[in-house]
């Protein structure tokens, strides 16, 4: 996933040239390159770069695949202060076996993943089982949000200031993050499971924010 800057990059005897453009992540959408298991990948900037790299394990090999600003999908998800916009990166429509990654974008003062919800019970379709981490960015930089990882039986609750550049890994639990007043916050979401396929389950204590 390109955050900013071009490259070219070879993968799977593939070449890709001029992958990027945007100045930051807050510029325009994302250019993606899933890269199947077993092949070499080769980046070679053409103007500074920030890229992330996301990786589960995979059982079967598969075909490179270049994801174009285009064929990102945008959801508006929610309203009022937990109003944010989404946008599937790699998802079904990429053969990429276990992973999915996207990006959210929440305006200033505004909750993302809410109602808090959570996908660690695979019990589809109520909910779905995948681990994801999430890698934060703050426009301007000198922000910070908020985010929680807790449980039912609150054997997990932990609350973290996060901040331009850091990085959450949530194994379990509801997952709510809230930005600062000001500040825009986004992050990248990588999730990998069981399934690609996508259930979370709302904490049904904040549910009913759904039908206000």
């Amino acid at each position: 996933m390109f955050l900013s800057g071009i490259a070219a990059v070879a993968v799977g005897g593939r070449a890709f040239h001029d992958v990027g453009g945007r100045t930051s992540v807050f510029d325009g959408r994302a250019w993606a390159i899933y890269a199947p298991r077993h092949n070499t990948v080769v980046v070679t900037a053409r103007t500074p770069v920030v890229a992330a790299v996301a990786s589960a394990p995979a059982a079967r090999d598969g075909k490179p695949h270049l994801v174009s600003p285009g064929a990102n999908r945008l959801r508006r998800v929610g309203r009022d202060n937990w109003y944010r916009e989404v946008f599937d990166v790699i998802d079904e429509r990429v053969a990429a076996e276990c992973l999915v990654v996207g990006e959210t974008i929440s305006p200033p003062g505004h909750w993302s993943s809410y109602p808090p919800h959570k996908h660690d019970v695979h019990t589809p379709p109520v909910e779905s089982a995948q681990e994801e981490v999430y890698f934060y960015q703050v426009d301007p930089e000198a922000g910070f949000g908020v985010q929680r990882i807790y449980t039912d039986d609150r054997t997990l609750d932990e609350t973290y200031t996060v901040a331009h550049n850091d990085a959450v890994a949530i194994p379990r639990g509801y997952h709510p993050v809230a930005a600062a007043p000001g500040y825009r916050l986004y992050y990248l979401w990588i999730l990998a499971g069981k399934s690609r396929a996508l259930h979370p389950h709302d904490d049904p204590v904040h549910a009913w924010v759904k039908q206000v």
